[in-house]
């Protein structure tokens, strides 16, 4: 997810930006603004409904594979982790490679991955498609917001995610029931239908200059976010190692300040701060997402069908509102969108423990989509305004994964509240 070289600043005619970000945009981000901002949802946003398909039908899945159902979620497991270690690792090679090796890598990916779910017949190698289809979608992701250029088109996309993540689960049970569970695994390939457009109209050149690949940086880096996706299943060792990796990834970074995980880019306050922001926003939004339905079995009378259909009007609602968020925050200061977010994000939550009225937990699901849809939008182009120019691409990589973490530690506290409950 990158602003390919030079995002455009958030200001827009109505607000005129300040005489140092008014230079002429290079060529890359020319050609960027020239792509149409649904190719670049259409292009991103699958990948929510992917990630999100197997949730209801995970017996039938693993009925299928002659595995339990327990055992069955690691088909979810290793879709989070491959697109948690993917998203950086294609941002740097969008960053040595150029968009067009970005796009055909992760279109590539995701049909093979697509090819081998569609016939796996062990999870093992169900698994390997599910790593595969994430990985490349962790590309696509990567090269779409790299053009989005500007908070108003990255609100679309991360609208776009907040929207297909909601339906992902209804549509993965009505694909499964019309066809197979193996089809509504697919739906992440629908993403392809964009890559002509994006293509003919991006500039796919490669850079002119290459720096070498830190291939240990980019190791340790992948090691400790392994890690840190283990930690729900595996608390005590995940934490250990997850210490080891980031104590080893600060000494090379030391050594090697411009390597994979630049150094500059670390001390950049703007940077460090969206970062932090996003993974506590994602990790909020995806630890309600999973606990909300279960309060409102404890505390309602209403079916399981009422309740599905309640949050999804509810997330549907947030992510329209993230969008509208998105697009006013051109014409707003940065301060007063970061007050809106931290504002909205801390009474999701507050509400969720504090209300008497169940339904108002209908509300809390809505405010925390809203909060890590808007949020991703506005912090991703803030952290890559903030970067140095040739870090741009790497900053986006590397904000991604930790709002990718948010991902893998919500569950893993809301099966804290819900079991301690």
């Amino acid at each position: 997810m990158s602003v390919t070289d030079r995002p455009r600043p958030h200001h827009t005619a109505q607000a005129p930006a300040p005489a140092a970000v008014q230079a002429p945009a290079p060529a890359a981000t020319r050609s960027a603004r020239q792509v149409p901002a649904v190719w670049l949802a259409l292009l991103a946003t699958p990948l929510a409904a992917s990630a999100n398909s197997p949730v209801l039908i995970l017996p039938e899945m693993a009925d299928s594979l002659g595995i339990r159902t327990a055992t069955a979620t690691w088909l979810v497991t290793v879709f989070a982790w491959a697109l948690a270690v993917g998203t950086p690792l294609m941002a740097g090679l969008l960053r040595r490679r150029g968009l067009g090796s970005t796009l055909r890598l992760g279109a590539a990916l995701l049909l093979a991955g697509t090819a081998v779910v569609a016939v796996a017949p062990w999870l093992p190698l169900a698994m390997a498609g599910r790593a595969a289809q994430a990985m490349g979608g962790a590309g696509l992701v990567t090269a779409a917001m790299s053009l989005a250029g500007s908070v108003r088109r990255m609100g679309v996309i991360t609208a776009g995610f907040g929207t297909l993540g909601a339906v992902g689960p209804l549509l993965g049970s009505a694909i499964a029931g019309a066809a197979s569970w193996r089809a509504s695994l697919t739906v992440g390939a629908v993403a392809l239908l964009a890559l002509p457009a994006v293509m003919r109209r991006a500039d796919l050149s490669a850079p002119q200059r290459s720096t070498p690949f830190d291939g240990r940086g980019a190791a340790l880096l992948a090691l400790m976010a392994t890690a840190l996706v283990l930690i729900p299943r595996y608390p005590l060792p995940a934490v250990a190692i997850s210490l080891v990796m980031a104590a080893l990834l600060a000494l090379h970074i030391r050594s090697n300040p411009t390597g994979f995980v630049p150094a500059s880019l670390l001390r950049t306050r703007a940077f460090v701060l969206s970062a932090v922001l996003a993974c506590t926003f994602a990790t909020s939004y995806f630890t309600l997402l999973f606990t909300v339905p279960q309060l409102l079995r404890d505390r309602t009378d209403w079916s399981i069908a009422t309740i599905g259909t309640g949050q999804l009007v509810a997330l549907l609602t947030g992510s329209v509102l993230s969008m509208v968020l998105a697009s006013a925050s051109a014409r707003m200061s940065r301060p007063r969108v970061l007050t809106i977010l931290l504002t909205v994000g801390a009474l999701a939550p507050l509400t969720a423990a504090l209300t008497p009225w169940a339904p108002l937990l209908l509300l809390v699901a809505t405010l925390a989509v809203f909060t890590t849809s808007a949020g991703q939008a506005t912090l991703a182009v803030y952290a890559t305004q903030a970067a140095p120019t040739a870090q741009r691409t790497t900053a986006i990589g590397l904000f991604n994964l930790c709002y990718q973490l948010g991902g893998a530690f919500g569950p893993a506290i809301a099966a804290l509240i819900t079991l301690g409950g």
